[in-house]
């Protein structure tokens, strides 16, 4: 419960972290940030996965402006997609929508 979720939704491996020095042969001391100040930091190999810089994983985004309240305005771009779902005894519109702040994936 400690990574976020519990179960089988919970993620198997979390953040990258540097290593900071080998300890015997099969355990490694990590680099861990506060927030993770309750965890002990050094972990067995196994435990361990090499991490492969890849592009894709770097996130892109665009300031939005907040107001007081801490809410900004969506704004409608336009209409992708539109069907009716039957379901048994009525009929629910589903309407796939582009947003000003949201990309089209």
């Amino acid at each position: 419960m400690r990574f976020g979720q519990k179960g089988k939704l919970s993620p198997r491996f979390i953040g990258s972290f540097d290593i900071l020095e080998r300890i015997g042969e099969v355990a490694y001391q990590i680099a861990l940030p506060p927030a993770l100040s309750q965890v002990h930091d050094v972990f067995h190999v196994s435990l361990l996965r090499k991490y492969v810089n890849d592009p894709t994983h770097v996130l892109s985004y665009k300031q939005l402006s907040v107001d007081p309240q801490l809410a900004y305005e969506e704004k409608l771009v336009v209409l992708l997609d539109r069907k009716d779902k039957v379901l048994r005894i009525k009929m629910v519109p589903l309407v796939k929508v582009q947003w000003c702040n949201h990309d089209v994936e």
